[in-house]
C-alpha cells in the first residue's frame, strides 16, 4: 500500500491560471489539473494551445462571466482536490502601484478564501509579489492565516527567489502555503532543500542561441557582456504596461546587460546589426523559465503581458514537489497507523 500511496496521481484546482506558468510547473511536479480558472481570453487561448487536454474554465464561452472567480464556485470539487493553487492579481500589493491592499478592488484573496472553504483542499498554495510581505500588510497577512486556521489549516508566508531554482532573474515572490496539520509536519520549503536548488544561467547564456538565430555576428560578444541574471520581468496590467521591459529603473538595469528595454522586437537581430538588441516575446519567456516550445496567444503586448505576469514554472515545480512529498508522507503515516 505504501507503494500505491507514493505513485498515485494528486489533483489540483488552479485559480487565475494566466498563461500556465504555475500549472506547467505543477504538472511537472506530478499534479493532474481538474480545472484551471482564468478570465483573460488570450491567456485561455495560450492554455488550450499548449495543453488541449486541460479543463480550462474561461472565455470564450456561451455562458457569461465564465472564468471570473467572483462567479466561480467549487462545491463540486470538495473531496477531490489535493491542492488549490493560484496567482491572484498582484497590483494591490505591488511596489509599482498604490499598495492599497484589501482596499483595492482587484484584491481577490477574499474570493480565493471563499473557494477554499467551498472545496476544502488538502493543500493550498497562493503566490503574489514580494511587496505583500512588507510590514504595511502585516495585519492583512495575519488575517488570511487566521481565516485558514479556522478552516483547519496551518499556514505560513515565505519569500522565494526564482534565481534559486535556475531561473535567470531574481524575481522574489511571496508564497502562502496552507496544509492540514497531519501534512504540515512533513512539509519543508524547497529553498531549504539543497537538492531543489539550481544555480541560474546568465542572460547571455540563456539567450545567445536566440540572439544568433538570424545570423547576427555580434551574438557571442553580446552574451559575454550579458553576464548576470536579469532584473524582474514586469508584465503590467490591462490598464498599464506595454511591450517594454518596465519602468525607467528596470530599463536601466537591462541596459547594463546590453539590452534595449524600451520596446520588444519582433525578431532577433539581423546580420550587420549594431547597438543594443531588444528581446522578443520568446526570449522573455525563456527568462521567465518557460520551455522554448510554449506558445503565447496574441500580438506583442498581450503575449508579453502573459509572460511578465507568470509564475516561473521551475519555481512552481519545486513548490509542487515539496507539497506532493508532504502529502505522500502524510498518507503513508495514515496507512501505517491504520495497520
Amino acid at each position: 500500500m505504501s507503494h500505491e500511496v507514493a505513485v498515485r496521481q494528486f489533483t489540483s484546482l488552479e485559480l487565475c491560471a494566466g498563461a500556465g506558468g504555475q500549472a506547467l510547473g505543477l504538472e511537472m511536479a506530478g499534479f493532474k489539473h481538474l480545472a484551471l480558472v482564468e478570465i483573460e481570453q488570450r491567456a485561455c487561448e495560450t492554455l488550450r494551445i499548449n495543453r488541449p487536454q486541460w479543463n480550462v474554465i474561461g472565455p470564450p464561452s456561451d455562458e457569461p462571466l465564465v472564468g471570473d472567480i467572483y462567479h466561480f464556485h467549487a462545491h463540486d470539487y470538495r473531496g477531490t482536490v489535493d491542492l488549490l493553487a493560484g496567482g491572484v492579481p498582484c497590483p494591490p500589493f505591488s511596489m509599482a502601484g498604490k499598495q492599497l491592499g484589501h482596499l483595492d478592488e482587484r484584491d481577490l484573496f477574499p474570493e480565493a478564501l471563499r473557494i477554499i472553504e467551498e472545496c476544502l483542499p488538502r493543500a493550498i498554495m497562493l503566490e503574489n509579489v514580494r511587496g505583500l510581505l512588507n510590514s504595511v500588510f502585516k495585519d492583512y497577512r495575519a488575517s488570511i492565516i487566521n481565516r485558514l486556521q479556522k478552516l483547519g489549516y496551518l499556514a505560513e508566508w515565505h519569500q522565494l527567489n526564482a534565481s534559486a531554482f535556475g531561473v535567470p532573474q531574481l524575481r522574489p515572490r511571496s508564497i502562502l502555503v496552507a496544509l492540514r496539520p497531519g501534512v504540515w509536519k512533513h512539509f519543508d520549503w524547497p529553498d531549504k532543500n539543497p537538492e531543489a536548488l539550481c544555480a541560474p544561467p546568465t542572460v547571455g547564456e540563456t539567450l545567445v542561441k536566440m540572439m544568433a538565430a538570424n545570423g547576427w555576428e555580434g551574438a557571442q560578444a553580446w552574451a559575454a557582456r550579458a553576464n548576470s541574471i536579469a532584473p524582474t520581468l514586469v508584465g503590467g496590467s490591462k490598464k498599464h504596461g506595454g511591450p517594454d521591459l518596465g519602468p525607467t529603473r528596470a530599463q536601466q538595469a537591462w541596459a547594463t546587460l546590453g539590452v534595449d528595454g524600451t520596446q520588444l522586437a519582433n525578431e532577433p537581430p539581423l546580420p550587420g546589426f549594431v547597438g543594443m538588441p531588444r528581446l522578443t516575446v520568446p526570449m522573455a519567456a525563456l527568462i521567465q523559465g518557460f520551455p522554448p516550445n510554449w506558445e503565447f496567444s496574441g500580438k506583442k503586448t498581450p503575449a508579453f503581458r502573459q509572460v511578465g505576469n507568470a509564475f516561473p514554472p521551475p519555481v512552481a515545480e519545486a513548490m509542487g514537489r515539496a507539497i506532493r512529498s508532504a502529502l505522500i508522507q502524510a498518507e503513508a503515516n495514515q496507512f501505517a497507523l491504520a495497520t
